[in-house]
């Protein structure tokens, strides 16, 4: 369930007030530098382009960039059907321009190249980073071309460290935050690329090595796995690198003497099978430990890696172990909650005649835990109690909370053996001097067996969406009735039942808003989406039922799903339908 109050980013963009921590991130970045939304906003700016535009970050903030900054050459308005930047912006891929013109505040013009690329980061909405710098050239025609291409080179390396924040930040996943460091390095500076990474049992493995092949990137697994160990002594550039002693070259020539360890056979291995002539060799660290080396190398390419070459890969590096630090950590933290989740969730109990399944999806950009949950049980009367409920947030107290009202329900549910609604009474009133949550919405249910074989379902709504019953002829409807106050309002109000007649060989759908809720779209679209696709699997198994509906149902958005289904039997005497 989201939190219904106002993000952060919206009183931002509202206000103009800037973003201290991506503020911050431009700085790192030593050009000048702002971030625009997916309108074209600017969102933050770094002090060199207050400098150069001579204007504040509270002047700028909040400003459509296009129409605030650019210019054509004579200082006139640029449609946007002639501006690359704004073509490039929502096309959404990077794009560069040598000669170009923004205005300052004094009116002048200020003759610049740049660069956008895509910027994003968990947790982010989707912005593009723009990178400009002082085009001198423009208004100093005494400049000499080896200077232009001096300037030019020095842009293109911050250009690169700031695509490279951009791409390795906006993942949590370490494959592809790897992927993406392969790509950014390769063809750009190398013909090879090694990353070698030290696990958590403080073994080195060989994770990657690519090739540039033109524009293609070929992977060698022949070439990768398990390494020996890191000596503690050994001055050779791998070992010290590993250790997060120095960056330094290699050629060769450097494993050419006998090796004094087997990382250094490994090395020479490497040289010989790439054909490697120059080599760069990095450190990859994260904020307490060395996570491994970065080796780029060259074997087509002309020319050796120089000093300034190593600065750059050592920035370089320097981001993507950060990267890859947070991704470790978030795949562990994620790992953790797993299994909790899967401890607090309970196992479907069997009904003789009835078929249920389950299915728990975390968000996407949550922990794997939350506070959806479902819940099925056996009451004291021989009844089968159904139960889906959502706690407010997505973290570990919303699955604390969760926790704790599933086990006061099961409580209630057993011991009073009272219609749905008065049970749902006392858990409300029970809440909040008892548990930690501030909010939660449920459904809750009796199902049960009557004498002559039909099966009827007795339920109260506590704020949720609607129960959805698919007849076994594709009929499809939203059980509206037994509808009450969410949980946690402190409104004592006496709540509803209502009861049905469950048909023989129907489904019970019972579902948190995650799986109805999507940008862009209202509840509606997503109630009528979900019935539709209901009815259209009516005649699956329960299992094949599920697991469709989650493929063709479940929206792009960023809400845990839980999802309980509820397969009524046939009647006996009407054979094999």
């Amino acid at each position: 369930m989201k939190e219904p109050e106002a993000t952060e980013t919206d009183f931002r963009k509202s206000s103009g007030v800037p973003d201290v921590r991506l503020t911050d991130a431009l700085e790192a970045i030593g050009a000048a530098t702002y971030v625009v939304d997916e309108q074209g906003r600017i969102v933050a700016v770094n002090s060199l382009a207050e400098r150069l535009l001579g204007r504040s970050a509270e002047e700028l903030v909040g400003q459509d960039a296009h129409e605030l900054l650019h210019r054509g050459p004579q200082g006139q308005s640029l449609p946007t059907s002639q501006c690359r930047m704004r073509q490039a912006f929502h096309a959404r891929r990077p794009a560069q321009a040598d000669k170009d013109y923004f205005a300052r505040a004094d009116g002048t013009l200020l003759p610049i190249s740049w660069l956008i690329a895509p910027w994003g980061t968990g947790g982010r909405d989707a912005g593009t980073l723009v990178i400009f710098h002082a085009s001198e050239q423009a208004h100093d025609t005494g400049a000499r071309p080896e200077q232009a291409d001096d300037r030019l080179s020095e842009f293109e390396r911050l250009a690169l460290l700031a695509e490279t924040t951009s791409q390795l930040t906006s993942t949590f996943v370490v494959k592809e935050a790897l992927d993406r460091l392969v790509s950014l390095v390769l063809p750009r500076l190398a013909d090879w690329v090694v990353i070698d990474l030290i696990t958590e049992r403080d073994e080195v493995w060989r994770t990657a090595v690519f090739q540039a092949d033109g524009n293609t990137l070929v992977q060698h697994e022949d070439l990768q796995g398990p390494m020996p160990p890191v000596p503690a002594e050994s001055p050779m550039p791998l070992s010290r690198a590993l250790r997060g002693v120095a960056s330094a070259l290699a050629g060769p020539e450097t494993y050419q003497g006998a090796p004094d360890s087997g990382i250094a056979a490994e090395q020479r291995r490497l040289f010989e099978a790439t054909g490697m002539h120059s080599a760069a060799i990095v450190s990859l660290r994260g904020t307490r430990d060395v996570l491994g080396a970065l080796t780029l190398g060259r074997a087509r390419k002309p020319g050796n890696f120089t000093g300034a070459d190593l600065t750059l890969l050592e920035e370089i590096a320097r981001r993507a172990g950060i990267a890859l630090d947070n991704a470790r950590l978030y795949q562990r933290q994620r790992k953790v909650a797993e299994t909790m989740q899967n401890h607090l969730l309970p196992q479907m109990p069997r009904v003789p005649g009835l078929e249920m399944t389950v299915r728990y999806l975390a968000a996407p950009d949550a922990s794997q835990v939350g506070g959806d949950w479902y819940d099925a049980f056996t009451l004291a009367d021989g009844a089968t109690a159904l139960a889906v409920g959502d706690v407010v947030g997505h973290d570990l107290e919303a699955a604390a909370g969760m926790a704790q009202l599933r086990n006061m329900l099961r409580a209630y549910g057993w011991s009073q053996q009272e219609p749905p609604s008065r049970v749902v009474e006392r858990l409300d009133e029970a809440m909040m001097p008892i548990t930690d949550v501030t909010m939660a919405t449920l459904i809750f249910a009796r199902v049960t067996e009557t004498d002559d074989g039909d099966w009827q379902m007795s339920w109260t709504n506590a704020g949720h969406p609607p129960p959805l019953l698919i007849t076994r002829d594709g009929l499809a409807h939203y059980l509206t009735a037994g509808h009450g106050l969410l949980l946690g309002t402190g409104v004592c109000t006496s709540r509803s039942d209502a009861t049905v007649v469950l048909p023989p060989g129907s489904t019970l759908l019972l579902y948190t808003d995650g799986l109805i809720e999507a940008p862009g779209h209202t509840l509606d679209d997503g109630l009528n989406r979900l019935r539709q696709h209901a009815a259209a699997l009516a005649h699956r198994p329960v299992a094949s039922f599920t697991d469709q509906l989650l493929r063709r149902v479940q929206p792009p958005g960023s809400d845990d799903v839980a999802l309980l289904v509820v397969r009524i039997p046939g009647k006996t005497h009407e054979g094999t339908d």
